[in-house]
């Protein structure tokens, strides 16, 4: 699996011959729109910093709600969470993305979450995911604190952050920095992995391709 950053929660994932991109942004985010051609794109919810298809030059597919099924030999799961600690009356909710390849390495997509008091289900769905894809912003979702909790509860193999302020971005969200603060981290152009590299507790910064 390869993981490339695209800014805000924009990653592309490249697995089984499959190209998905999760989340793709307008450009009135403040960044610039460069997104690949692609077969498959996720939409965790209706926002416009997170919905922007209209941007992808080419797509076969659009997932998006809850999701149960197979691309070739990629699995694709979502479950619903919300974008708030209110049960979603002040921004509704969320759907939480993971991809699965036939390699056995997992990855979930946080999108805009908001709470983590987790159900059963919910609990359950991220346990299984090695690579968490997290917000890290806060304002709008969670925030460093929070996401240490997550880290601490879940012990996910990689935490790659997102939805964090980039040069340019017109949202009023931390930078990454808050959260790396007294951590260990990587800073990589991109991530390959496989079930054999699935190592440690790592924390991997990507770049960014947003330029």
């Amino acid at each position: 699996m390869r993981i490339r950053y695209f800014g805000h929660s924009s990653f592309l994932i490249e697995t089984n011959n499959l190209k998905v991109l999760t989340d793709p942004y307008d450009p009135s985010l403040g960044y610039r729109v460069n997104f690949p051609e692609v077969d498959v794109v996720t939409i965790s919810h209706e926002h416009f910093d997170h919905n922007a298809v209209k941007f992808v030059p080419r797509y076969s597919k659009v997932l998006k709600g809850e999701i149960n099924e197979a691309i070739g030999s990629t699995k694709f799961e979502s479950i619903l969470a919300y974008h708030d600690t209110k049960l979603g009356h002040e921004r509704g909710t969320v759907n939480l993305f993971k991809i699965t390849d036939d390699d056995g390495v997992s990855v979930v997509h946080l999108s805009d979450l908001g709470d983590i008091k987790f159900n059963e289900k919910q609990t359950k769905f991220l346990k299984d995911a090695n690579i968490f894809l997290m917000p890290v912003g806060g304002y709008y979702t969670i925030g460093p604190e929070e996401v240490d909790k997550l880290i601490e509860t879940f012990k996910p193999k990689i935490v790659i952050p997102m939805h964090y302020k980039l040069k340019g971005a017109t949202l009023n969200i931390k930078t990454v920095d808050e959260f790396l603060k007294g951590k260990e981290f990587e800073k990589l152009e991109e991530l390959d992995i496989t079930s054999k590299t699935l190592k440690g507790n790592r924390i991997v910064v990507l770049e960014a391709n947003i330029k």
